[in-house]
């Protein structure tokens, strides 16, 4: 028990000292574009009924996790096929590192030529955004396969389909983790962005009303729904990676511990 106290402890002490700076900074501002927090809380519960709730933060999420869906079997797939073949990598390895220094917002414009201004236009600049941190881990992943792990598998007959996941995939797991989460973050801003075009509903699309019509305060609860929104996605990630890479930090733990 005094454990986990200690942890949620350390947990939530950075947040609650940066909670009371921003509420001391504040508190005498006369600034309409930087009031206080007092009054932002008050905001909160009056602006974020619901209603709004079921019409702007459930499409947003839905959006993002179509958009982070759709980049993660892309790049996984892609990665894997570019990761395990020498001669496929050697090919497109330029054009793939020419698009990945391509900037997403950059592509909003383009992609609202092809998709026009719908929910199809956000899915597809937040998955175009994700699916780089995802496939390029995936490649260095597949790459760092253990030669001798390979090996092993082929003399035992284990090819094909099997090898894949069995193999290939479980090994590169880690790497294949660590770009879903970075693409995690990416799809948050991509999902703002895309909905601060021609939009009619989201959480960009209310931030952007709110600082139109000058009502401040609303815009910075909307802020605050974005930060509380990454955080519960973060958690989730977590407890999700966790459980599928439970081998992984098991194995870590022990190598720890061992002399």
């Amino acid at each position: 028990m005094r454990p986990f106290l200690l942890r949620l402890l350390f947990v939530l002490a950075l947040p609650a000292l940066l909670v009371a700076v921003w509420w001391l900074a504040s508190d005498g501002s006369t600034n309409v574009y930087w009031p206080p927090l007092r009054t932002i809380l008050r905001t909160f519960p009056d602006v974020w009924t619901g209603e709004r709730l079921r019409s702007d933060l459930v499409p947003s999420v839905l959006r993002l996790l179509a958009g982070y869906a759709a980049a993660a079997v892309v790049g996984v797939a892609l990665g894997t096929v570019v990761g395990s073949y020498r001669r496929v990598r050697a090919v497109c390895e330029p054009v793939l590192e020419f698009l990945r220094a391509v900037p997403p917002p950059v592509l909003v414009p383009v992609i609202m030529l092809f998709a026009g201004i719908g929910d199809t236009m956000k899915i597809a600049v937040i998955a175009s955004g994700c699916v780089w941190p995802i496939l390029l881990n995936t490649v260095e992943g597949v790459r760092a396969v253990d030669s001798v792990m390979a090996e092993t598998a082929r003399s035992y007959g284990i090819t094909g389909v099997a090898r894949l996941r069995s193999v290939v995939l479980r090994a590169a797991s880690p790497q294949i983790f660590a770009g879903l989460r970075q693409a995690l973050s990416i799809g948050i801003i991509l999902m703002v962005i895309s909905e601060m075009f021609a939009a009619s509903n989201g959480l960009g699309f209310t931030v952007v009303q709110f600082q139109r019509s000058f009502a401040i305060p609303g815009m910075w609860t909307g802020i605050l729904v974005l930060g509380l929104l990454g955080f519960l996605l973060s958690v989730v990630f977590q407890l999700v990676e966790r459980r599928v890479l439970g081998w992984y930090h098991g194995l870590r733990a022990v190598s720890r511990r061992s002399p």
